[in-house]
């Protein structure tokens, strides 16, 4: 008992208390519930109330290529115990995030001492990009921890346990099912490591399970193939070949991809201070170079290294989704940048120096991240001008509810992304059980508009409201955050 409760294990344990308040505190006022969510949601509702299973998951930025159902499979236990509510769902997710941590300081307290395990976690804690990010109710959200898992499952096969492989290929094949792009890059990664490990693998046989593993995570999407007349893998090859959306531009991909990348790691720090952080990228850098040797006989440092640097040089050649890339297509490598960034910084503070370098850098840290992470879980609020959560969203259903008493109404919906996925599911999910009614479907003289603020094409929504202009007329109104409804009554 006693070993139980050190210092060090009360200090981690309310590490990890601390980021899952950060995390999951008031999940209901500040989820965001849009597209993809109610996308996902309403394939979960389908299966459980209608028995329509799925053989795929959500779409990637790839045209006719989807995921694999196994985001699916995860949450819907969660959409099923709380009755099609979604917020347990992303408290479930949530709290991936921070088992994620737990194995982010198992791996730092490896590579570097408790030092660097507590200051990696510390980091990943209060981030306030990886805490929002942590919140997100989408398939990359289980990405923080399949990514220090997979890391993790490494060091154990270098350690001489042979099972080890087997969770390496599962973990991988599901890295890819949950990612977004980048975690492709996870079998160049696992194929260079292989190789430098070679002589601990006893025979190619060890190979064969791993590899079976990492096949049987895409058996759903092949039978989903088969079923459909090779559909998903004539879009695969229509991506990789007819459209070349890997070739080799590298010059031009290095003058777009580098400053990309220095924002996206400069982000996951703090946020919109590039310049600011870039003398801490050099001080990362120049670690690097005074501690190489000493750092490369670490396994732990060549597992992070390799798996870090493979889809940086990769991700140089991507041409695809034209020419887009997004941030959360590095989700599976946010925590090991965090890991590497502060091993070299604890490298560092060996000299004078590289002490005022990391105090530095820790004040900026906290000054910047403890007051939005801190404002995101404790004060931030559904009744911005802006603001569009699931909480607005119910309390618009609520007003509609409460005006129509028992008469028969419509709804129509405008939403950014044209198709109203949320609300078509939160309309049957909220409506049709907490509300016991869902909107009529022939046509009745009440009708409900409902639109969200379009910021970036405020002219769609005008044409949109021109247009229910001639449908109805206005007789009331009611707006909360960025949400508006208006009840109409149809024009004869």
């Amino acid at each position: 008992m006693k070993k139980l409760f050190t210092p060090l294990n009360m200090l981690l344990f309310s590490i990890l208390v601390i980021a899952l308040v950060l995390r999951i505190n008031h999940t209901e006022r500040i989820l965001g519930f849009w597209y993809d969510q109610g996308r996902d949601a309403q394939v979960v509702w389908d299966f459980i109330h209608k028995g329509k299973f799925f053989l795929i998951g959500p779409t990637t930025g790839i045209e006719g290529i989807f995921r694999g159902p196994w985001y699916y499979w995860l949450i819907t236990p969660f959409y099923f115990l709380s009755k099609g509510n979604p917020v347990l769902p992303a408290m479930f997710l949530a709290s991936t995030t921070v088992l994620g941590i737990y194995f982010l300081y198992k791996i730092g307290e490896r590579l570097g001492g408790v030092k660097t395990g507590i200051f990696a976690s510390v980091l990943a804690t209060l981030s306030f990009y990886l805490v929002s990010a942590s919140r997100w109710l989408s398939n990359p959200t289980p990405m923080f921890l399949i990514s220090t898992l997979t890391v993790w499952f490494m060091l154990s096969f270098i350690d001489g346990k042979k099972f080890s492989l087997i969770c390496v290929g599962l973990l991988t094949g599901l890295a890819i099912q949950f990612g977004s792009a980048a975690e492709v890059f996870y079998i160049p990664s696992i194929f260079i490591l292989l190789l430098i490990y070679r002589k601990k693998i006893e025979n190619i046989g060890q190979l064969i399970l791993p590899a079976m593993m990492f096949v049987l995570i895409f058996i759903p999407q092949l039978w989903f193939n088969f079923r459909h007349d090779g559909v998903f893998l004539a879009a695969l090859n229509k991506f990789l070949v007819e459209e070349q959306s890997f070739k080799l531009s590298f010059w031009q991909m290095i003058q777009v991809r580098f400053p990309f990348y220095l924002d996206m790691i400069s982000s996951k720090f703090w946020l919109n201070d590039v310049k600011a952080f870039a003398p801490f990228v050099g001080a990362v850098i120049a670690a690097m170079i005074m501690y190489w040797k000493e750092m490369w006989k670490k396994d732990e440092f060549k597992i992070i290294f390799i798996f870090t640097l493979t889809p940086f040089l990769g991700m140089l050649f991507f041409q695809g989704n034209h020419g887009n890339v997004y941030e959360y297509y590095f989700s599976g490598y946010f925590y090991l940048w965090i890991l590497l960034f502060a091993y070299c910084l604890i490298m560092l503070a060996r000299s004078f120096v590289g002490k005022i370098v990391l105090i530095v850098f820790m004040g900026i840290f906290l000054f910047k991240n403890i007051p939005l992470s801190y404002g995101m879980a404790f004060r931030m609020g559904d009744d911005g001008t802006s603001a569009i959560y699931l909480s607005n969203q119910k309390k618009i259903i609520d007003w509609i509810y409460d005006d129509a008493t028992d008469q028969p109404f419509n709804i129509d919906v405008y939403v950014p992304p044209v198709i109203p996925h949320a609300y078509n599911y939160l309309f049957e999910w909220y409506g049709g059980t907490v509300k016991e009614r869902q909107p009529n479907k022939e046509l009745v003289d009440t009708l409900y508009t409902i639109y969200e603020l379009d910021i970036p094409h405020p002219e769609r929504l005008d044409v949109w409201l021109k247009r229910q202009d001639t449908i109805g007329k206005v007789v009331d109104e009611y707006r909360y955050g960025g949400i508006t409804v208006q009840k109409r009554i149809r024009i004869q």
